[in-house]
């Protein structure tokens, strides 16, 4: 095995220490986060694979942002309506998520082809073609002092999924969703279930 010291990476360069670093904590969700600003309703849409679980009750998720030094679309809609949408990408539309994070002037469903849509008035995007959508509401904002990362905090308001997903017991089958992960920064993978184990408790080992 190659061994690496953050030294070693800091010497690597910007590009190299950046790509190495994002692999390190493995296969990442990835959802398009859409939102919308209140001062002419323009449209937005980001890759994010920075989504994860914060409680079941509420029900409650987490988004880190890169530090708001520059203009951060995503964030400066959340902050000023208060709520956005979290979309799955499947193997259908990934490459269009991908251009989804490149600098445009107009709305990025607008510029890669995806559609919008609104569910039940609720006021953010969502976007149509994605087989699990989730409203979310802001509830808290906080800046790391590490870095000065800044970790939204949202409540799930409502969920959107496909039926035959969603088991007796609640677990949602992601390869029935048909949900793609990503590693890095733009390598995109699609996954498939080897087994879903039994609640684990101390016992001997099995085979």
């Amino acid at each position: 095995m190659k061994r690496f010291t953050k030294d070693n990476l800091i010497n690597k360069g910007k590009a190299f220490n950046r790509n190495f670093v994002n692999c390190l904590s493995g296969y990442k969700s990835l959802n398009l986060i859409g939102s919308i600003n209140t001062e002419n309703a323009k449209t937005n849409l980001a890759p994010f694979s920075q989504v994860f679980h914060i409680g079941a009750n509420p029900p409650t998720v987490g988004i880190l942002f890169r530090p708001h030094s520059v203009e951060r679309h995503t964030l400066e809609n959340i902050l000023q309506n208060g709520c956005f949408t979290l979309n799955h990408v499947t193997e259908n539309f990934y490459k269009e998520a991908h251009r989804c994070s490149a600098r445009w002037e107009q709305s990025e469903f607008e510029a890669t082809g995806l559609e919008e849509e609104y569910l039940n008035d609720f006021k953010a995007p969502f976007v149509k073609l994605s087989p699990l959508k989730i409203a979310c509401v802001l509830k808290d904002k906080i800046t790391l002092a590490v870095n000065e990362t800044v970790l939204i905090i949202a409540s799930i308001e409502e969920v959107w999924v496909a039926a035959n997903a969603v088991e007796e017991d609640g677990f949602i089958a992601l390869d029935k969703v048909g949900s793609i992960t990503v590693s890095g920064l733009d390598s995109y993978h699609s996954t498939s279930k080897l087994e879903r184990l039994p609640y684990a408790k101390p016992s001997p080992k099995t085979e």
